[in-house]
């Protein structure tokens, strides 16, 4: 059996001050959990309201109330997302407005946000874990001067400082830490997509507006966005939400092997993951990796062949509503917890798996024929 990760707490503070730091009257001034609301070109990026959801447990810990930050060009559809934002449980949404701020960009993005933290003093900054979200975070905190903890998997109020306690797994996943940012403000996190669950929109929700504005214009900005092109492949592997998952493991042995693991997604509509040391061994492209380096998911099954189970890979597919596990080991750690335990060979069981379900499938349509 594998030992449970342990858990550290680290605490960001000034040298030679003690544990319970008492906040300067100009810290104190700031209240309020921020979340930022990232969008392309129409569409609101889902870990955005799934922060929204965490923002609103820890507004009601503190008492605060929950800020969206949208930022974008005037044809960009902001108050439409603001309005989603307050659904989801924002309080006020905060629209900064600028021809500049159409189509993501370090510089303008990171003065606007900077701008707006230090205008209106939130406690607390959360931003998603994407490609964009860690771009903006880093600049934003150094910035602003202040501490981010990054690709958290847990955040709370820690009930003696009332900080941010923001948890994260660390050195390869054999250990969580939980960080707190006890003299800075404000209290920056990001967290992966699909890590937090989505909240429900409550339409009857109301909320208040407030613009801003930039004052930059585009001389000032070194970089020019020219054109946008689409990624070919971006949309053909989508694993955080997929609704059915079937990964695979260096337990099968070799690449011809893993072709089960697709054969089985194909017949179940769904998608194939796997662990690092499969994508490392180049079995299967990088944006299949699930765990602590790769995606993070949420599917409704999750099979797991092949896999033992590893810290590094539970952190990415705890979360799934229901985890069916194959492994010859009967001791291996990912029936520790697995809904469902098959203890076998895959190379034989996958087989056998898609064969059921396809004759399932077929037998189905008939009937509805």
């Amino acid at each position: 059996m594998s030992e449970a990760p342990k858990e550290a707490v680290a605490v960001k503070r000034p040298a030679g001050r003690g544990r319970n730091l008492e906040l300067s009257e100009e810290l104190k001034a700031y209240k309020g959990v921020w979340v930022f609301v990232e969008h392309d070109r129409g569409h609101v990026h889902s870990v955005s309201w799934e922060l929204l959801g965490e923002a609103r447990k820890l507004a009601d810990t503190l008492g605060s109330q929950v800020g969206a930050v949208l930022l974008g060009g005037a044809d960009e559809h902001l108050e439409k997302f603001a309005a989603e934002a307050i659904s989801f449980g924002a309080d006020t949404c905060y629209l900064m407005t600028d021809p500049v701020l159409k189509g993501y960009r370090n510089e303008p993005f990171t003065k606007g946000l900077t701008d707006l933290v230090n205008k209106y003093k939130p406690e607390i900054l959360l931003l998603g874990a994407t490609s964009q979200g860690r771009d903006l975070a880093g600049s934003v905190a150094t910035t602003l001067l202040t501490g981010l903890t990054a690709d958290c998997t847990e955040l709370n109020i820690d009930p003696v400082s009332k900080a941010l306690a923001a948890t994260r797994p660390t050195f390869g996943g054999s250990l969580y830490c939980t960080i707190m940012t006890l003299a800075y403000r404000p209290q920056m996190a990001t967290v992966r997509p699909r890590v937090m669950l989505m909240p429900k929109a409550d339409s009857s929700r109301t909320g208040n507006l407030v613009h801003d504005t930039l004052g930059m214009v585009e001389t000032q900005i070194v970089t020019k966005l020219l054109d946008f092109i689409a990624d070919a492949h971006s949309n053909k592997i989508n694993l955080p939400y997929a609704d059915v998952i079937v990964s695979g493991g260096k337990g099968l042995k070799n690449p011809d092997n893993f072709k089960l693991v697709f054969e089985l997604a194909r017949v179940l509509g769904g998608e194939v993951g796997a662990t690092r040391p499969v994508v490392q061994a180049g079995w299967v492209e990088a944006e299949r990796q699930v765990g602590q380096t790769g995606k993070t998911v949420r599917p409704k099954l999750y099979i797991a062949a092949g896999i033992s189970g590893a810290v590094q890979h539970r952190v990415g597919m705890e979360g799934s509503d229901v985890i069916v596990a194959i492994n010859t080991d009967p001791n291996a750690p990912i029936f520790e917890f697995a809904h469902y335990g098959i203890v076998g060979n895959a190379m034989l069981v996958l087989p056998a798996l898609s064969k059921a379900f396809a004759e399932h499938l077929s037998k189905r349509s008939a009937l509805v024929a």
